[in-house]
């Protein structure tokens, strides 16, 4: 056994290690519950889902604001798009990470957004941090057949920027300070992932059965007392294996049933989507998917690439890539009306998610009420490349943790107190994750 993450607690994600097969032990009383409040293992009470989205370049900073409060909000034109679910959401302004504020790498130093680590500008060293939805990952993924969903539009890049791996640029999502999460680009793949068991294995055949001929070969290369325990490993995966079939039969874990035991969306085409928006909408009704199905309650979306050069002629008006036409546009007044729309765009994707999951019904409210979803960027001021502040819009209940309909302003209150990952440890608390420290940051962010 071994503990993949350790901040001032012991780690609950372990793992049975043995030829070519990796299995999370299951929930056990004995062990202290970092995963969730007590009130959230009540058999009838749903979980909580985390969902990020990110979009890169930022945004056009006079276009992005939030006045009032509620039903009576008034939103610039950059969020538009969230109208109709202003008592849904909170504003949040002035939060920032201050290696990302300082690093003098414009684009790449800036994607730290969940760790608040400092990117390396040594071209012959990839690090930055391990990212906050990969610590929930490690600590509270064993619950669900796929500990995290890191899906994107664009696929990652291997070519330098600025001397640097734009491998940066491709990864919202870490899962240690030197290697990116897998990102998956595809639809299909992904509903593969979420109907089998989250590992391509099939269930109803037993893991011992992939081993068992390749452990009698062991045998008698080791030790009487490695026997003992490669024989106590066995009897564990049995166990594990047990739990599974009989969560399969009641269609539930933890006492808690999923309002969706199948999948109420066809598989997707096996073919990488060429229209962007029916991409980003088939990978976002694939996390509500996932979500409603309990087979994840954690995942990332990585709408574009940091740099993208997504095209956007697919918005009316629209010509030009996002990074190089659109973003540093120069101030001219029609480029600046497309840069807009860019951002009009992004929001909407989150806006979808958003009346998506309020629509779905789900214990005693809805599946936004037991979720809480985020969207970000790694800049504010795309075109000046300002890091000073970063762009965060919060929508969801948090299982009843989360007071929304308002705006939180930051920016004159101290760098202390304006922490990107003072959030971050909040969000972190509320999945159940309480840690000593993340990032640059300690304390919680006051009145969320």
């Amino acid at each position: 056994m071994s503990n993949d993450y350790t901040v001032g607690h012991p780690s609950r994600r372990h793992f049975l290690r043995g030829v070519g097969v990796a299995l999370a032990l299951p929930w056990l009383e004995s062990l202290p519950l970092f995963a969730q409040s007590a009130a959230a293992v009540k058999s009838n009470t749903p979980p909580l889902r985390l969902g990020i989205v990110y979009f890169s370049n930022g945004v056009e900073p006079i276009h992005w604001w939030a006045k009032g409060a509620g039903a009576g909000m008034e939103l610039g034109p950059g969020l538009l798009p969230m109208m109709p679910h202003r008592e849904d959401m909170v504003f949040i302004q002035g939060l920032y990470n201050q290696t990302a504020a300082v690093s003098t790498s414009p684009h790449l130093g800036r994607m730290n957004v969940l760790s608040g680590a400092t990117v390396s500008l040594d071209p012959s060293e990839i690090r930055v941090g391990t990212s906050m939805d990969q610590v929930l990952a490690t600590q509270i993924g064993n619950r669900t057949a796929v500990p995290s969903l890191v899906l994107g539009i664009e696929p990652n890049e291997l070519r330098l920027e600025d001397g640097l791996s734009m491998i940066y640029g491709s990864s919202l999502s870490w899962v240690s300070p030197t290697k990116p999460a897998t990102k998956e680009i595809y639809p299909s793949r992904t509903f593969d992932r979420l109907v089998g068991d989250g590992t391509g294995r099939v269930l109803d055949r037993s893991i011992l059965d992939a081993v068992r001929q390749d452990s009698q070969n062991l045998k008698p290369k080791i030790s009487k007392g490695d026997n003992a325990k490669l024989s106590e490993y066995f009897e564990s995966i049995r166990d594990i294996e047990k739990r599974i079939e009989r969560a399969a039969k009641e269609e539930r874990i933890e006492g808690w049933r999923p309002t969706l035991s199948q999948p109420d969306m066809p598989r997707p085409a096996n073919e990488l989507p060429q229209d962007v928006p029916d991409h980003m909408k088939l990978m976002l009704d694939l996390t509500v998917l996932a979500f409603q199905m309990d087979k994840t309650r954690i995942a990332t979306l990585m709408l574009n690439n940091d740099l993208s050069q997504m095209n956007f002629k697919f918005l009316e008006g629209v010509q030009g890539a996002l990074h190089l036409d659109l973003t540093h546009n120069g101030k001219a007044v029609d480029k600046e009306a497309m840069y807009l729309k860019t951002n009009q765009f992004h929001i909407a994707q989150f806006a979808y998610l958003t009346k998506r999951m309020k629509e779905i019904p789900e214990g005693d409210g809805t599946l936004l009420d037991n979720s809480i979803l985020v969207m970000t960027s790694s800049l504010f001021d795309g075109d000046a490349h300002g890091a000073g502040q970063l762009p965060f819009l919060l929508t969801g209940k948090g299982g009843g943790t989360l007071k929304t309909g308002r705006i939180l302003d930051y920016l004159d209150k101290g760098d202390e107190n304006r922490k990107a990952c003072s959030l971050h440890l909040s969000l972190m608390d509320r999945m159940g994750v309480k840690l000593d420290r993340f990032g640059d940051a300690s304390t919680r962010l006051e009145d969320l």
